[in-house]
């Protein structure tokens, strides 16, 4: 297959075993056309963790296949998708979450947010997005938490003998406490998407769904830290800081939610992604989010 270098590069850095998957991803794409009926199209969509590509089933629906190497993360997804059961959320139609397989509807036109222009309206659509895909946690589930993601950032000090290396001292401080303190006063958690952002927001008939759920519990307004993170090119902007008060405007009055609180959860997000992309060998230089951790510091 002829799969792109950063694809290629990424699954063998970010699995065990990542090669050996990829050297049989030929075999596990003729099995799912066997187990399934189904034909597969060569891959028109972004890669980067996991094989996504088009396929039609024996009826002629059009289907979208995602294969990934086995790991908690994508059972997570799978059972964030089953319980969102398709309610603003894209369906899944069926899944192996041992070998790593989805069967996932396919959304027409499935362009993403990003071709909204005007920033406001991108930001109301996606707070409606969050709105309706929001459920209530089973009794019993195997989700991570906010606490859980959270906790990674004490790896930050270990990492630099009590330091915090290339990050910005008062910054991680800052992020330290907030995430303490703000989930020490969560409210009821709720299923989050947890990576709920203009490129995971895709159009579909008349309104949007959401695609890629990571699968977090924890309380709903923890949810804005990803879009405000986002799109790629909101750092190209001279004015970040304010076009960040007005999405944090607009997202408290869309969700009815404490501004202050967003702009807390988000502070504390930008540097724990920061730290995120240093561990996966992300280069200091890009990381973007201590930018916006350092606005969101400076807002009231």
């Amino acid at each position: 297959m002829n799969l792109p270098t950063h694809f290629v590069k990424t699954v063998t850095s970010t699995f065990t075993g990542g090669a050996e998957w990829l050297e049989n991803l030929p075999n596990l794409l003729a099995e799912c056309e066997r187990r399934w009926g189904l034909a597969i199209r060569p891959s028109n969509f972004t890669l980067s963790y996991n094989y996504v590509a088009p396929a039609t089933l024996a009826d002629g629906t059009e289907i979208v296949l995602k294969v990934g190497v086995p790991n908690r993360e994508l059972n997570t997804e799978i059972s964030a998708l089953r319980l969102y059961d398709g309610r603003g959320c894209v369906r899944l139609l069926d899944a192996d979450a041992d070998a790593g397989i989805l069967l996932l509807e396919r959304l027409h036109p499935g362009e993403m947010l990003t071709i909204v222009p005007d920033d406001d309206e991108a930001t109301r659509i996606a707070a409606l997005a969050m709105q309706t895909l929001w459920r209530p946690l089973p009794a019993e589930h195997s989700f991570p938490s906010v606490a859980n993601w959270a906790a990674g950032l004490a790896k930050l000090r270990e990492a630099f003998g009590g330091g915090t290396g290339p990050f910005d001292e008062t910054l991680v401080e800052t992020a330290v406490s907030l995430f303490t303190d703000l989930l020490a006063s969560s409210g009821e958690p709720v299923l989050l998407h947890g990576d709920l952002h203009h490129y995971n927001i895709l159009s579909a008939g008349d309104g949007w769904r959401v695609i890629d759920p990571k699968g977090i519990a924890g309380e709903p307004a923890y949810e804005v830290g990803a879009l405000l993170r986002n799109p790629f090119t909101l750092f190209d902007e001279p004015d970040l800081k304010r076009i960040t008060a007005r999405r944090l405007d607009i997202l408290a009055e869309t969700l009815e939610m404490d501004r202050g609180r967003l702009r807390q959860w988000s502070l504390a997000q930008a540097v724990l992604s920061a730290w995120w992309s240093y561990e996966d060998g992300g280069d200091p230089a890009n990381w973007q989010t201590m930018r916006l951790a350092m606005v969101l510091n400076e807002l009231t």
